[in-house]
């Protein structure tokens, strides 16, 4: 599914990013990449969403080679990559039923489509009786649970989670993690970004750690 191998990211001004970065993600896994600020958790995810290109190395995702790939492409590969951000980045001036079918609308599928699939994607956040909503007037945990819809309305394939519970006290990590669980039971990948100590103990799942934009550790919580 994902495979980097020697990948390094070396910035104009000189910073490396990442250095010789060497994992593989098998379909289906669950996994955490944790470290300090700065480690290059966020550059990884731009890697794998093609925000930003490796300066050495080899990045494979589903049988692609992101560094073959044109700008032409990038728009259809992300469509099988969800996104969930720390700060939701949600639209204020738009209902939760629009802020979910804004990716589908881009997509260009039929009115009666997106309905039935903002639908489902709200149904499965519990929140399809709050779809007329603004989502101002929802709970942080709430607006969160809006992104995860959003990013899983178009059925992909992988999920990327950046500090998805940073702003949440810890029963609604709990919650939001039931969410990503569940989706990784019906075969989503899901790679999460925390530095959550304690919600990486609790989740017990294998953890990528970075130190200074290298590869320290792979395994369970060490």
């Amino acid at each position: 599914m994902i495979r980097f191998e020697n990948v390094s990211k070396r910035y104009d001004n000189g910073f490396e990013a990442l250095s010789r970065i060497n994992f593989a993600v098998e379909p289906g896994e669950m996994l955490f990449l944790t470290g300090h600020s700065g480690a290059g958790k966020s550059t990884l995810m731009k890697l794998i969403m093609q925000m930003e290109r490796p300066s050495n190395g080899q990045i494979m995702v589903d049988g692609h080679d992101l560094n073959r790939m044109s700008n032409s492409q990038i728009p259809h590969y992300r469509r099988n990559i969800g996104v969930v951000f720390q700060n939701h980045q949600l639209l204020f001036d738009r209902s939760v039923f629009d802020n979910v079918a804004l990716p589908l609308q881009i997509a260009g599928l039929s009115h009666h489509d997106i309905g039935r699939r903002v639908r489902a994607a709200l149904d499965k956040v519990s929140l399809l009786e709050k779809e007329r909503l603004n989502p101002i007037v929802l709970s942080g945990g709430e607006q969160q649970r809006v992104g995860i819809a959003r990013a899983v309305v178009n059925k992909p394939t992988m999920l990327l989670a950046d500090e998805p519970t940073g702003n949440l006290d810890p029963e609604l990590s709990e919650e939001i993690m039931t969410l990503f669980r569940q989706f990784n039971e019906i075969g989503v990948t899901i790679m999460i970004a925390s530095h959550d100590v304690e919600l990486l103990k609790r989740m017990n799942k294998r953890i990528l750690g970075l130190v200074e934009g290298k590869l320290v550790h792979d395994g369970v919580l060490w």
